[in-house]
């Protein structure tokens, strides 16, 4: 792969400094600095404590990133950041320190959308993506599932969460059962030690629902029915079981989005599922999902759970794709955006070039 581009991607939507560089398809290195204990005991991300971290984060993680992978910055033939969505103050960092390298470097930069890059960064795990692809993206930020036929080019929408994204809904439920944040991580683990005895709701999945809403996800009301379940447990004098209500809820996540994941494959004729985002480290969800897809006839295609996580392996990998098959680089005064529709995939495009749109 003499002749792969080699590029650099940085991501900082969040909480996590992420800097990877990858070689036409290879991953050299994926290095993160997170700054997710900072922001434990306010029970959420502080925008404000994130983008600190993540400006005095960055030269250190791209220096790691260079020295792990053996390469100097003067090797690059690319620049990629995640232009959006995410959090203005820490998108603006990140998109501040690529401009300054491809600018020093001399090298063009790609802006590039967060949620392509999640679905990107597989492969540099499996391989390329299989065209189309049904994308299922869930974080805490992010719940969609997306049809790519091309992940460069043409990413449609076709459905997302109307209030609470899944991994919302986890750090919320986590809050109210004593457990730390984030929530994801803490919920499975409770739930690997208890039972599935109790029935909470699934969103947007009665039959009215799914007329109008088939594959948008909702998770708020399944939040307030367990938060209900517990005060009424704890007004009767009983102690929670927290690992059963754990799994309960646990299930109930998974239950409908591996539900709806497959069904939006079997209607849009697409044999290939791909599972990103943090919420994809959860091992019900894949485990789920991969029952299903067996079942289903679809190949189901998940990061290892380091790669599914925000980290700058996937907005490399992005990056290097937009340059082997020729996308147009963005223009250096490219904007961090923090609504930045998945539709865009690339942001900052030079005038006379055409955005990426849904078709």
């Amino acid at each position: 792969m003499t002749d792969a581009p080699l590029v650099l991607g940085i991501e900082t939507s969040c909480d996590e400094t992420g800097v990877g560089i990858v070689h036409g398809t290879e991953l050299l290195v994926d290095a993160v600095a997170s700054s997710v204990e900072e922001h434990a005991r306010f029970g959420g991300v502080v925008p404000e404590v994130a983008s600190r971290a993540h400006l005095e984060a960055m030269v250190p993680t791209i220096e790691r990133a260079c020295r792990e992978a053996g390469v100097a910055l003067t090797d690059l033939d690319g620049i990629a950041v995640t232009a959006g969505p995410g959090l203005a103050g820490p998108l603006m960092v990140g998109v501040a320190s690529a401009k300054a390298l491809a600018v020093a470097l001399g090298l063009p930069i790609y802006g590039v959308n967060h949620l392509a890059s999640h679905v990107a960064v597989d492969i540099v795990e499996h391989g390329p993506l299989p065209e189309p692809t049904m994308a299922m993206l869930v974080s805490g930020g992010h719940s969609s599932l997306l049809l790519v036929p091309d992940v460069t080019h043409d990413i449609r929408s076709l459905g997302s969460t109307i209030d609470d994204a899944a991994g919302e809904a986890f750090d919320k439920v986590a809050r109210v059962l004593g457990l730390p944040f984030p929530g994801g991580p803490h919920i499975d683990r409770a739930a690997s030690d208890g039972q599935i005895t109790i029935d909470f709701p699934r969103g947007l999945s009665s039959r009215k629902d799914m007329e109008r809403h088939r594959f948008d996800f909702s998770f708020s009301g399944l939040k307030t029915a367990v938060t209900r379940w517990i005060e009424a447990e704890r007004a009767a004098g009983r102690e929670v079981p927290v690992a059963d209500v754990a799994a309960s809820f646990q299930e109930a996540v998974v239950d409908v989005l591996t539900r709806k994941a497959v069904l939006a494959c079997t209607e849009h004729d697409v044999a290939a599922l791909q599972v990103g985002g943090g919420v994809a480290a959860n091992s019900r969800l894949r485990a789920i999902a991969q029952q299903r897809c067996d079942d289903a006839g679809i190949q189901l295609r998940v990061p290892r759970p380091g790669l599914c996580t925000d980290n700058g392996a996937m907005v490399a990998s992005l990056g290097a794709q937009m340059m082997l098959k020729g996308r147009p680089a963005s223009d250096v005064s490219l904007p961090a955006d923090s609504s930045l529709p998945v539709t865009d995939i690339r942001t900052g495009l030079p005038v006379h070039v055409d955005h990426d749109h849904a078709h």
